[in-house]
């Protein structure tokens, strides 16, 4: 048990020093509780066009399917509220997008976090994860004890809201897991009020296929429905919408890692320079960025719904 405590705590100590500040423990093992909500929420088909939800859905409830004997997984946060805002004059990006894909920042600490564990603990295997495989990060970091699930179904800390990244390690290395938090959004439904799509669809249920987010980046049809004509609040890649208005986000603070510092003209370009933007400026803005997921036509085609009066191609 004392190595048991110590290993965690050599753990927590290192994922500190890589800029992850919170690192929690759980139980690999068969996610119960999710399994018919997801099922549920894949036969209404809230998942739109995402096709790739429906796939690997065993992989997705349980860890030991993707590392063989695994035993722990641990869940790792990294803030990514940044210093300074677009102007407002500006057609709206996430901040989560605002530096360098936060995929590559990531991944790089995490390779480092598992490297640490096995110079220090000896023979243990694993995989690491930074939403790029079929695993619930949120309901892992739920049980891992780094946050509850919001009303806007993201991941709540009390003392840092909710602007952070989830990543996990899973280990066959057994370690004492971590208790759940308690739910503290109350009565507070400030993000189903403002949702500009009304995709909070009831607390705690988000339909996806109505998300601002889900249209502007993972839709890949030319057109945006027209339904959503006047609904999409000027943003063109993904949406903070049901952040911004969390009560519980008053605790964000800016981030410390240079990474994510957004490239130095993105944060003055006004509605008229997004809409002349080349893809010769798409490609120096975001030249490692998460907005390249959409491409220089597809970021147009997000422009181009919110500038014409109809929904024709550009």
């Amino acid at each position: 048990m004392q190595a048991n405590r110590t290993y965690k705590e050599l753990i927590q100590r290192r994922a500190n020093e890589l800029g992850f500040f919170y690192c929690g423990f759980a139980k690999a093992d068969h996610l119960d509780e999710e399994a018919p909500r997801l099922e549920k929420w894949l036969k209404s088909e809230m998942h739109g066009k995402m096709q790739y939800m429906e796939n690997h859905f065993d992989k997705r409830l349980d860890p030991r399917l993707l590392v063989p004997g695994a035993k722990t997984v641990i869940s790792l946060l990294l803030n990514y509220f940044p210093k300074e805002t677009q102007t407002n004059d500006s057609y709206k990006i996430s901040k989560y997008a605002y530096g360098k894909d936060y995929h590559l920042v990531i991944k790089e600490k995490l390779f480092a976090l598992f490297d640490t564990i096995r110079d220090e603990i000896g023979d243990v295997n694993g995989r690491v994860f930074v939403d790029s495989a079929p695993v619930m990060d949120k309901a892992w970091a739920k049980r891992s004890g780094l946050g509850w699930m919001g009303k806007n179904a993201n991941l709540i800390h009390p003392k840092t809201g909710s602007f952070f990244f989830i990543a996990e390690i899973i280990l066959d290395l057994e370690l004492e897991p971590d208790g759940p938090m308690k739910d503290y959004c109350g009565t507070c439904t400030r993000c189903i009020d403002a949702c500009p799509t009304e995709a909070i669809v009831q607390p705690y249920l988000v339909d996806g296929s109505k998300c601002i987010s889900y249209l502007t980046i993972e839709l890949k049809d030319q057109l945006i429905p027209g339904a959503f004509k006047n609904e999409m609040d000027n943003w063109i890649f993904g949406c903070d919408v049901c952040q911004d208005v969390c009560p519980w986000n008053r605790f964000s603070k800016p981030h410390a890692i240079p990474e994510f510092d957004p490239h130095r003209s993105l944060m003055s370009l006004t509605k008229n320079d997004w809409e002349e933007l080349t893809e010769e400026l798409f490609q120096e803005l975001f030249r490692n960025s998460a907005v390249k997921r959409t491409k220089y036509p597809g970021l147009k085609r997000n422009i181009n719904f919110l500038t014409k009066k109809d929904n024709s191609a550009f």
